[in-house]
Parts: structure tokens; sequence; C-alpha cells
């Protein structure tokens, strides 16, 4: 729904400090010794958001006591979005149980779980008036149902406060728990009697996966997206990251293997390094590219794309398409 609000991403955690240092968040994996492919081209670049409504979102996040991962996670974006009024709910902490070697989100043992979640994520988007939320949250392999009944509860609690609110959801591929996640959705949804979004990013093409996400499978995500597009209530999603090394030929083959799973929503964006101890930029895909991509995912049948270099899975995504291209740099 365009105009709608939705939410940047934070952590309902109270007790923690809104930032880490570097030194707090280095990850667990060093690839300092590998530099980028070579300076930011000026396409990439961005300023930081002056407008009123930037300063109005932080002052909600510092209000409601939110810790959040467009700084943990030093999302691009985070100026354009807060200056938008815009944010995505992390949910189950900010202690990842896998090494990602693109994301700075810290990993380790999580100890974060907290069954009053759902109803301060309601509290929270009653309280800024939204009318559309992403939800997420870090892997928790460590949980049995690996998060998803805290999805299910924030999903109900949030229909049920705000009857016709936008929903989407942006989880892990619940390894080894997929099928008893599917059913905690589908009930939820059954229940409110409600629509969501699902989606769940492929991140990287199948030859990176060893190198870009240890501890993921390609099948494996193809399989949830495949199960969560057969959901009625459900319009599945995914997104990639450009720029680790993959060809064009593997960037395609992936979007054909998500259409053949029956995703409908796909977002291509640039990836860039958090910091020097992630994996380096192979290559800065250009505008001309992006443009390029999106034409073959919309050629293919997706009936949403976003791409551009700063797109993210969560980058507009209360906004409905007609079908056409937008303009502009972000898809």
């Amino acid at each position: 729904m365009r105009g709608a609000r939705a939410l940047p991403l934070f952590i309902l955690e109270t007790g923690k400090p809104m930032a880490h240092t570097l030194d707090d968040k280095r990850p667990v994996f060093d690839h300092s010794a590998t530099p980028n492919a070579g300076r930011m081209p000026a396409w990439i670049r961005q300023r930081l958001g002056g407008e009123a409504q930037y300063g109005l979102t932080a002052g909600a996040v510092r209000q409601h006591a939110l810790h959040t991962v467009c700084e943990e996670a030093r999302c691009p974006n985070r100026a354009e979005c807060w200056s938008r009024g815009t944010a995505t709910f992390m949910l189950l902490g900010d202690t990842c149980t896998r090494a990602c070697g693109f994301c700075a989100v810290k990993t380790g043992k999580p100890s974060w779980f907290d069954a009053g979640e759902p109803r301060r994520v309601a509290d929270a988007v009653l309280g800024m008036g939204l009318d559309y939320v992403v939800l997420t949250s870090v892997n928790r392999d460590d949980l049995a149902d690996g998060g998803a009944g805290i999805f299910a509860a924030t999903l109900l609690e949030l229909a049920r406060r705000k009857p016709g609110i936008g929903l989407e959801v942006l989880t892990p591929d619940f390894h080894a728990c997929q099928d008893k996640a599917v059913a905690l959705f589908d009930a939820a949804l059954h229940e409110a009697d409600t629509r969501m979004v699902w989606g769940h990013n492929v991140e990287t093409v199948p030859v990176l996966y060893k190198t870009v996400r240890k501890g993921s499978d390609y099948q494996r995500s193809l399989q949830l997206l495949a199960k969560a597009a057969r959901l009625p209530r459900v319009e599945a999603k995914s997104a990639l990251m450009l720029g680790l090394g993959e060809t064009r030929a593997e960037v395609l083959a992936v979007l054909r293997d998500l259409r053949d799973a029956g995703v409908q929503r796909v977002s291509l964006g640039q990836y860039l390094r958090p910091s020097r101890y992630h994996l380096p930029v192979k290559e800065y895909i250009t505008p001309a590219q992006f443009s390029d991509y999106e034409a073959a995912a919309r050629a293919l049948g997706f009936a949403w794309v976003k791409a551009g270099a700063l797109v993210r899975s969560s980058y507009h995504a209360e906004e409905e398409q007609t079908g056409q291209a937008d303009e502009g740099d972000h898809g």
C-alpha cells in the first residue's frame, strides 16, 4: 500500500547500549587481508538524511528503549528510511547462531528470549501509527521451533490490535523445523484471518554458499520458499546481494529457481562490506546492470521487483507495484 508507514530495523531489547564499538562486534572470521575491487563508485554514496522525520523516528526508537539493527548492521539506507519514518522490527535478540561472511550482526550463543515481545512490538507499532510492519530475526538454531513461535504470536497480536495492518516477515530458513514453522505461520494467519508477505533471502548464488553463507543451504532455502508460496494467505519473497563474485548467468539461474518455487517478489542490491573483517566486494554493479536484472526478473513473471545499488530486502516493502519498472537507482 503506497504511503503506508513501515518501520527502521530494530530489536526490542532494554538495558543494553544503543550501539557497539567495532571491537565489540568483530566477527569470528577475518577477511581483512583481501581488499575490495576498488573505490566505491559515485552512484552508491549516500547523504545522511536530514529531514525532520529522521529525528522523529530516532526519537521514537529511543523512547521505546529499542536496540536498532539499522545501526548494528550498518544498513546504508538508515538515513533515508528513518527520514521516511520506516523500519523493520527484529525479534529474538541481536545474537545469531550462524556466521555469514557478509553480515554485521554478531555471532554467538544467544540467551535472549522474551515471551512478552509480541505485546511490546504491538505497543510500539500502535504508538508510532504504522500501517505496514516488517518482522525479521537472527537465526535461532538453538530453539526447537527456530523462533517461529514468536513470529506467529507477534503476527496474531498485531492483527488483533490493528485489523487490516499490512504484515511482512523476513525469516531464517528454520533448519530442521521447517514444517513446524510453516504450520505455526499458517495457523496464525488463519486465526487472524489475514494475509502476509513471507520473505526468506537466498542472498547469493549456490556456488558461493560455502564462503558467503556458512551453515546455510541453497536447496533448503528454496524448499522453505516453496512451502511458504503454497500457503493460501502468503506471497513469497526473496533477495540477492550482488558483487560477491557471481556471474550474470548464475544470477539469472537463481531468479528462475525462485520463480519455479513460486516466489512472487524479489529484490536485488549491491553487497557493501560492513567492516574490513567481512567479505570483500568483488564487483560494483552498475545502474545499467541493475536495470538489466530488473527487466529479466519482470520477464520471468515476478510481480514485484526492486533492483538497485542500495536496495535491501525490506526496502520500500510496503510499496505496491503495477508491473512496470520504477525509476531511480533503488529500483
